[in-house]
């Protein structure tokens, strides 16, 4: 039976790694995981095209594991990938956003777009955490609206400063720290996303539901 799965392959003596054709095979993989949990299944970590599955090697081992998760995505096909649902509105993390950012007059350019337009755009939708990564705290959000998916700059910039809300290639994202990037740049929240002295460090968990406000 053909399944959204492309292998599977080992990952150290505790994990197997689950090769998919996009992320949303991925996302919908995890969220059956989640919801019928395999014997010994630890922890999941999603990325654009696959997703790593850590167990308990006291309870189970790869074989078997390696059998559940195909099991699980096989089951997927009578649901048509059964995508993930949102999360519930009440628990959706609030990010305000001053749109201020130095690309959002070459965004509204590219997109045939009034400023305005752009603002109210990125913030209509109800956006989720697909997986992080790129930096601690970094999460990438599903939910973009299609006329905002826009490619990387073609020159990156040595340094973002933090807490830039930025979209490329499909995803919105807000850098939690100050780096290089070549996203482009809506604007600045002042939320801080990373403390590594909070539990958890990150705001942008995986499979958090997220909603842009515009700040006043």
């Amino acid at each position: 039976m053909t399944t959204p799965l492309r292998g599977i392959r080992r990952a150290g003596n505790t994990a197997l790694l689950a090769e998919l054709a996009d992320l949303s095979d991925v996302l919908a993989l995890r969220t059956a995981l989640e919801r019928h949990r395999p014997k010994g299944m630890r922890e999941l970590v999603a990325a654009a095209r696959t997703l790593l599955v850590i167990y308990d090697p006291a309870v189970t081992g790869y074989d078997g594991l390696s059998r559940a998760v195909t099991e699980r995505a096989a089951a997927l096909l009578e649901t048509d990938g059964a995508p993930p649902p949102q999360a519930l509105e009440d628990d959706t993390l609030v990010v305000p956003v001053r749109y201020d950012g130095p690309d959002l007059a070459d965004v509204a350019e590219l997109t045939g777009l009034t400023l305005d337009e752009v603002i109210a755009r990125h913030t209509a939708p109800l956006y989720t955490v697909a997986f992080a990564g790129f930096a601690p705290g970094f999460g990438y959000l599903v939910g973009t609206d299609p006329v905002l998916h826009l490619s990387r700059r073609s020159e990156p910039r040595t340094a973002v400063p933090a807490g830039s809300v930025a979209v490329a290639g499909g995803f919105t994202g807000v850098y939690p720290s100050s780096s290089p990037g070549g996203w482009q740049l809506l604007g600045t929240t002042g939320l801080p996303l990373w403390d590594q002295d909070r539990t958890p460090p990150a705001l942008l968990v995986p499979g958090r539901s997220i909603r842009f406000k515009e700040a006043s």
